[in-house]
């Protein structure tokens, strides 16, 4: 089952799956140009999730937020609940201030959250599942409204628990948590080009030393290790989604030439680029 409420003069979409057998989102989506944002709820038992080519434990009653830049595939895709929305929809970056943290799931400390649900939980996202059915059914004027209200709820609910189960309190120095998912943001949008801490705390207006400081509070990884891991999971979504050569890839990620390139993708993955490409070829 699937509700789709499109707005064409703005480009605005969201989007309700249920029980869809062979939901997935592989290939060269930086190519693509209708990008949602993904939140699934999977309602079944167990199963294994593919994202961007890793394998992940998708354990029952668990929420997953997935980025518009990456891929996934569900081993048992019939049992989940699936919210998809456009930034034209709802952006995460243009209204974050509207719903406090919610940047927090997408832009975080961690690029790919399972965030559980308990019973009391469970409950509460099946109420809401309810009515965003109902408006999805609606045919009145104020539809588009309501569904973004609904998204809206959706998010704040969603990371309120991700906060308790991730930082372990929902209470956080929200100036300082602030910075983390603006530099998180700024190396979404500029990873390609930019691969120096320094450029994102010049746009941040601080210095390295203070953005290093406070990763080290509310996250498990560097600056750098940031920006490096965004750089090594782009190169390896256009290995396995792309004929891309080596050189191509090291120019679109803003490397001057593939044997720097090579070096840096073999330091953080042991595995050379070419060595890489022949695994993904064998494997489709």
């Amino acid at each position: 089952m699937k509700h789709i409420f499109n707005q064409y003069s703005k480009n605005e979409t969201v989007i309700l799956i249920k029980n869809e057998i062979d939901f997935q989102r592989t290939g060269n989506q930086s190519d693509n140009p209708t990008k949602y944002y993904t939140i699934v709820w999977n309602r079944g038992n167990n199963q294994k999730v593919l994202i961007d080519n890793i394998a992940y434990d998708f354990t029952s009653n668990t929420i997953l937020p997935i980025m518009m830049s990456q891929t996934f595939k569900f081993e048992r895709s019939q049992d989940l609940v699936i919210w998809q929305f456009n930034r034209e929809f709802y952006c995460v970056v243009d209204h974050d201030s509207e719903v406090g943290c919610v940047g927090f799931v997408f832009y975080g400390p961690s690029q790919t959250m399972f965030i559980k649900l308990y019973e009391e939980d469970i409950i509460k996202m099946q109420k809401l599942l309810e009515v965003f059915e109902d408006e999805f059914e609606s045919e009145e004027d104020i539809k588009g409204g309501m569904l973004r209200m609904l998204l809206v709820r959706l998010i704040i609910n969603i990371t309120r628990l991700a906060k308790k189960q991730y930082l372990g309190t929902e209470e956080v120095n929200e100036e300082k948590f602030n910075l983390i998912r603006q530099f998180n943001m700024l190396v979404e949008r500029h990873f390609r080009k930019e691969h120096q801490v320094s450029f994102y705390a010049n746009l941040l207006h601080k210095s390295p030393k203070t953005v290093a400081n406070t990763f080290s509070l509310y996250n498990k990884k560097t600056p750098l290790q940031t920006i490096h891991e965004r750089i090594i999971t782009e190169a390896k979504r256009l290995f396995y989604f792309t004929d891309k050569s080596v050189k191509e890839i090291a120019d679109d990620l803003g490397f001057e030439d593939a044997a720097h390139f090579s070096k840096f993708f073999k330091n953080y993955t042991s595995i050379n680029p070419s060595e890489l490409r022949k695994t993904s070829q064998q494997s489709n």
